[in-house]
């Protein structure tokens, strides 16, 4: 990215322009299909079918019926009513400092905007369970066994879908990313998912997947986050968005077509005006092309293990890096004033990413606490980014261990 002095930056933040900024076929396709057509989604056109054809291709055979919108949002809106037609319940459970959206509906089920100024805390609808933090969460890797971990996070879900039970209501849905992004880079332990789900569904709600920042690759080895966990691991609905479009307006809700046979059947019309319109279907479709083209899920692999490979070796030269977790282009470095009590550095923190940004590398944190530095860069990030970045963030460590 470059700046109107002309300065260039090295943005290691924008899991928006997935492909790279300005890329010249994005462009392309956008104009033909701009001089050729664009209309709203009442009028029918092949390049919203072959799109969700292609879509639903890359996921797993139940998630066969596609929706288009327009942003991630959108997208989390409808994944619900969905939830609440198919199920007939409205309670839902989300994870601690989750973010799913900014419309209403979706600030009631993100702790990360109702629990932080400006929001009026939960609805009583919503049941907020642990977020499976193994490192700074309510149950921490120094205190118990992996397997403690797992089970000790997926009771309090469990303890959850009881107390709605109780109280005669019912679980509708159980909501969250398949790596948490705005809770601090969080990679969900082995097993999470699979056991959250069975119980879920066992109770008779459904499962959703929320891919809008985490998806399209970006974890190198799979299309799909949620995938990480295992190929039997299958939520019901699955959101898109962000990377979607490389920046151009598009979302999607993909399920099942049981659950989107449940929508049909009450007789209310779904409409979306630009929801998958000729030229938002277009650049999709080119975003795909790049990604497999420019195999830039094999680059998020590379980069991504050679990135965390250098992290780690900081994180044994400067006591101040606590954790460093991630997958492909999804890391995460949390920041501690002590490794025995992992009390976050945030004022650390936050400096690191200012002096960062005077040495023309873009960077943020985010968590509970703002302590964790987020890596999150669009996927053609090269290995000499890379190694750029663990010099230049090896340098300010070193300032700050010498100001100390």
């Amino acid at each position: 990215m470059f700046n109107e002095k002309g300065d260039k930056y090295l943005d290691c933040i924008n899991n928006v322009t997935h492909v790279g900024h300005s890329h010249p076929k994005i462009a392309e396709v956008a104009f033909k299909q701009l001089k050729t057509l664009n209309t709203n989604s009442r009028f029918l056109h092949d390049n919203l079918v072959l799109y969700a054809e292609r879509l639903t291709s890359l996921l797993p055979s139940p998630l066969s019926v596609c929706f288009f919108v327009n942003s991630g949002s959108e997208a989390n809106d409808l994944a619900l009513r969905l939830a609440r037609t198919h199920t007939k319940r409205k309670e839902v459970i989300v994870l601690d400092h989750a973010y799913h959206g900014h419309v209403i509906s979706l600030i009631d089920v993100s702790p990360y905007k109702f629990d932080h100024p400006g929001g009026e805390g939960k609805p009583d609808w919503v049941h907020v369970a642990p977020v499976p933090d193994v490192y700074g969460g309510k149950y921490r890797d120094n205190e118990h066994s992996a397997e403690e971990l797992v089970q000790l996070y997926t009771d309090e879900v469990q303890k959850l879908i009881d107390l709605s039970a109780a109280n005669g209501k019912g679980i509708s849905c159980f909501i969250a990313e398949s790596l948490q992004s705005c809770g601090g880079q969080i990679i969900l332990p082995p097993d999470y998912l699979r056991r959250v789900y069975k119980s879920v569904r066992e109770a008779g709600g459904v499962c959703i997947a929320d891919e809008v920042q985490v998806g399209f690759g970006r974890v190198g080895t799979h299309w799909w986050a949620f995938q990480l966990q295992g190929e039997d691991v299958i939520p019901d609905i699955v959101t898109m968005g962000k990377p979607m479009g490389n920046g151009h307006p598009i979302a999607a809700v993909i399920t099942t077509k049981e659950i989107a046979d449940s929508f049909s059947a009450t007789g209310m019309e779904y409409f979306n005006t630009y929801g998958g319109n000729p030229v938002s279907c277009a650049i999709g479709n080119a975003v795909l092309d790049i990604i497999e083209e420019e195999k830039l899920r094999e680059n998020a692999t590379v980069v991504g293990n050679h990135l965390l490979i250098g992290l780690k070796e900081l994180k044994e030269k400067h006591s101040i890096i606590g954790d460093v977790r991630g997958v492909g282009m999804f890391i995460g470095i949390d920041l501690v004033k002590d490794r025995v009590t992992r009390d976050p550095a945030t004022v650390e923190a936050q400096h690191i990413i200012t002096r960062l940004k005077q040495q023309l590398i873009l960077f943020s944190a985010d968590g509970p606490n703002r302590n964790v530095l987020k890596f999150k860069p669009p996927m053609v990030l090269s290995l000499k980014d890379a190694d750029h970045l663990l010099k230049t963030l090896d340098s300010i460590l070193n300032e700050i261990k010498a100001a100390n």
